[in-house]
């Protein structure tokens, strides 16, 4: 088997995501599900972009374009195409998309298979110097039998048996060629099998463990290394206080001689929890989600902010664990309003109030909060890898 390291020749991919994925038990597609922090489709294409892509095409259940577009937002050598009613008939469609550009070579890849090493990309690509098609794979370590009616048949010899992974590389020509010929009365189980069809020879190269398919409802309870189960996001907001103006905290109205000024409703200890949400799974900040040279959020309530933050924390894999406020100014006096604060904040989190901190400090009469001109906050938030 062949193995290499370093620079990758060119190459464009295929994602194939256009299946149900049922058994997956999750309540969309599998691959536009959430696992370890972002959306299936995205970890494949994150790593083809990175290894040097030309092209991505990925291949999408009909009607899936905006789902499928928010979760690849951001690769610009992404192209959607809309796959077929099998596995073959998108690949094969996903190839007519790069006749155009006609690259050398393609690799091949399911996505429900994230994480894609990056040594398996140079593997293949190494071995396509020498042939027309290669694949992963990796040994049966297990004992092996061959089954009839529930029964033991007889053995199977372990040591001529590999477990096939994907990606799988080919040379353009000979793969499109290849699927364009099929005329099995069955759909070929990958790709590898419609170019041995075709007459030609399949390299074998060193697969990954990591390369692991996400099949069933516990493939997406636990999340795999090497990426973190845990985020944190720190934000922090100032605004100042004036005369004519409505209080606001934490959405909680508090009746005091001026209140805060802003586009919104100034909420400044709301507007710090969204930036923390946000930073912590890495989606800007309250300023990228809502301008203030937008009109249509002048005097909004800023617990819209605070539900837009955990719904694009939940579409990235991400969910709220727990948040700790802290509100700076010499006045209104917090300590009063604290637990409703605390019951409102976790009630726009989806929260228990446990899983929520607000406390108050001041600057013992310094700098603008000291002098009372405004009111300032900090917030830390917590985000887990999303569960089904």
């Amino acid at each position: 088997m062949h193995s290499n390291s370093g620079q990758v020749p060119p190459f464009s991919a295929i994602i194939v995501a256009a299946g149900k994925g049922l058994r997956a038990g999750q309540p969309i597609p599998k691959q536009f599900a959430g696992w370890n922090g972002k959306p299936v489709v995205r970890h494949s294409a994150e790593h083809f972009a990175a290894a040097g892509a030309a092209e991505i095409i990925v291949a999408i259940p009909e009607g899936a374009d905006e789902v499928a577009s928010s979760c690849l937002s951001g690769i610009a050598s992404v192209r959607l195409i809309t796959g077929g009613a099998t596995r073959q008939e998108s690949v094969r469609i996903a190839l007519e998309a790069l006749e155009e550009t006609t690259p050398d070579t393609v690799l091949i890849h399911d996505a429900a298979r994230p994480d894609l090493p990056q040594p398996v990309i140079e593997h293949l690509l190494a071995a396509m110097e020498e042939h027309e098609g290669a694949i992963p794979v990796l040994p049966v370590v297990d004992s092996m039998v061959r089954a009839e009616n529930n029964r033991m048949a007889g053995d199977a010899k372990r040591d001529e048996l590999r477990r096939v992974q994907t990606p799988q590389a080919f040379r353009y020509g000979s793969i499109m060629a290849a699927h364009r010929a099929w005329i099995g009365e069955s759909t070929a189980g990958d790709d590898a099998q419609v170019l041995v069809a075709a007459g030609k020879e399949v390299a074998l190269v060193v697969g990954d463990e990591r390369l692991k398919k996400l099949t069933y409802a516990e493939d997406f309870m636990a999340p795999q290394a090497p990426f973190p189960a845990l985020r944190m996001g720190t934000g922090f907001d100032v605004h100042r206080l004036a005369e004519g103006e409505e209080l606001w905290l934490c959405g909680i109205k508090i009746d005091h001689d001026k209140g805060l000024a802003g586009h919104s409703d100034a909420d400044v200890g709301l507007h710090a929890v969204v930036d923390a949400i946000l930073g912590a799974c890495a989606q800007g900040d309250i300023g990228d989600h809502f301008p203030p040279s937008d009109p249509q959020w002048k005097g909004a309530p800023s617990s819209r902010f605070v539900e837009h933050a955990v719904k694009v924390a939940a579409d990235a894999g991400w969910a709220v664990s727990n948040v700790d406020l802290t509100l700076i100014c010499e006045a209104p006096k917090i300590g009063p309003h604290r637990e409703a604060m605390r019951t409102r904040l976790a009630e726009l989190l989806g929260l228990e109030t446990n899983q929520v901190n607000v406390k108050a400090t001041t600057t013992e009469k310094l700098g603008f909060t000291g002098r009372g001109e405004g009111i300032a906050a900090q917030a830390a938030a917590t985000l887990m890898a999303s569960a089904p």
